[in-house]
Formats: structure tokens, sequence, C-alpha cells
């Protein structure tokens, strides 16, 4: 039984311990596998993101996967002039540190993509989706890292969010009620309007807030638009590696 418990322990240790949890973020170098000195985190980290860990070793700082970090745009960009397989480009506004002040990535560093597809609005009020593939980072000394990232949404994908949506249907009712109550105004100045008057105008309102609501619901959603400079979250589907040799001037 005392073996049995012993070798249990052993088991839960070395799930538990922190060698264990470094080893998903070894960074393999050419010539040998790097071994990491230290552990932190990515400052201000993104409440539901999986993971805020990064690691040191001794020529690299490893920003794990499942960290989220923000990009901005660095033009305008419209669904409906893309198309799928065309290149997309961010860059980072702020430098991304760790919770200590550590550069990690430098401001200006850029983030290169291409869109892997786009879905047009559809009717019912289903806004348009770009799916999109980051794989590069260009550091401010021109050094490239392959990585793996993609949005930071429900679906992974670029979407206008719920605001906008709601918005669209508010200005539906909202109009169309205006014009059910300005067609109700109307009809009180034909003859007897103490006998319609009021009614129609208080019909009016209800059904024209209706017919809008409606009007909205079976149209088309909304395009996705971004503006230059707009920002936007990323996740990291694979640790990053970078080199401390391109950012230790920052």
């Amino acid at each position: 039984m005392k073996n049995l418990t012993s070798f249990i322990l052993i088991i839960l240790f070395s799930v538990f311990s922190p060698i264990s949890a470094f080893a998903d973020c070894d960074c393999v170098t050419e010539s040998n596998q790097e071994h990491i000195l230290s552990g932190t985190t990515i400052a201000n980290p993104d409440s539901k993101a999986p993971t805020a860990s990064v690691y040191e070793t001794e020529n690299f700082y490893i920003i794990c996967k499942g960290n989220v970090i923000k990009v901005a745009f660095e033009c305008k960009f419209l669904s409906e002039c893309a198309k799928e397989g065309d290149c997309i480009y961010f860059y980072v506004p702020k430098d991304i540190t760790t919770c200590d002040g550590t550069v990690l990535i430098p401001i200006g560093s850029k983030f290169t993509g291409y869109i892997r597809g786009i879905y047009s609005q559809k009717k019912f009020n289903k806004n348009a989706r770009v799916y999109l593939s980051i794989n590069k980072l260009v550091l401010p000394d021109g050094t490239e890292i392959d990585i793996k990232a993609k949005p930071f949404s429900k679906d992974f994908s670029l979407v206008e969010n719920g605001w906008m949506t709601a918005g669209k249907l508010a200005a539906s009712t909202v109009g169309l009620g205006i014009i059910g109550a300005g067609a109700g105004a109307g009809l009180a100045f034909i003859p007897h309007p103490q006998k319609i008057g009021v009614g129609a105008a208080a019909i009016g309102v209800p059904v024209g807030t209706f017919i809008g609501l409606v009007t909205g619901l079976v149209t088309p959603g909304l395009k996705y638009h971004a503006k230059q400079d707009e920002e936007i979250k990323i996740i990291l589907c694979e640790n990053a590696c970078i080199p401390k040799s391109s950012i230790c001037e920052y």
C-alpha cells in the first residue's frame, strides 16, 4: 500500500511540477534545446485568454500559445472588396511587455497573414464573416518570425460586434415606427377626427415599429468594415519565440 501511495504521489508531482509546465514552452534552435530560465506573465492579459504565460531562455522570450494580444489594421478593410487569398497587414500599436516591463514585441512590429475565406452577409440579419490566418511577425530590425495566430472571437473570425447589429435593428424599428406614427397622425385630418384620429395614431406607432423590427431581422446583415488603425485581438495558436538579440535595443 505504501509503495502504491508513493507511486501516485510521484505521478502527481511530475504532472503539476513547474518543469512539466515549462515543457510545452521549450524553444528548439538549430543546434540545441533552450532551457527555461524564468517564467512570468504578459502585461494586462485579456481576462478571457487561455493563458498569460511568458518564459525566458538564454536567447529567447517565449510567448506561450493561448496568449491574446492587440494589433491594428495598417489600412482600411472592407469585406466586400476583399477576396480569399488576399494578404492582410497589421502593426503593433503599443509595446507588448511582461508584467515587469520587459519588452517582448516592440511598438511598430508588423503582423502579416492572408484571408482564408469570406462569408458575405445574408438575409435574416446574418453578418459577413472574414476568416484569416496570421503567419508572420516582422520586428523593427527586420527579423522575421514564423507564427500562427488568428482573430480572438467566438469562431475566430472578423465580424461586426453585437452593438452594431443592435443599432441596425434599432434604426429600422425606430424609423418605421416614426413613419407609422406619421401615418396615424395624418388620418387625424379627415372628417370626424374625434372618432378615428387618436386611434389611428395610437395604432400607427406599434404597427410601424413591428414592421420595422421584422424588416430589420429579414434583411441582410452587416458587412465587415474596419478603419485604418482600428484594433483587434488575436490569439497565438503556437508558442512565439522572440530572439532577445532583435529587441535588446528597445
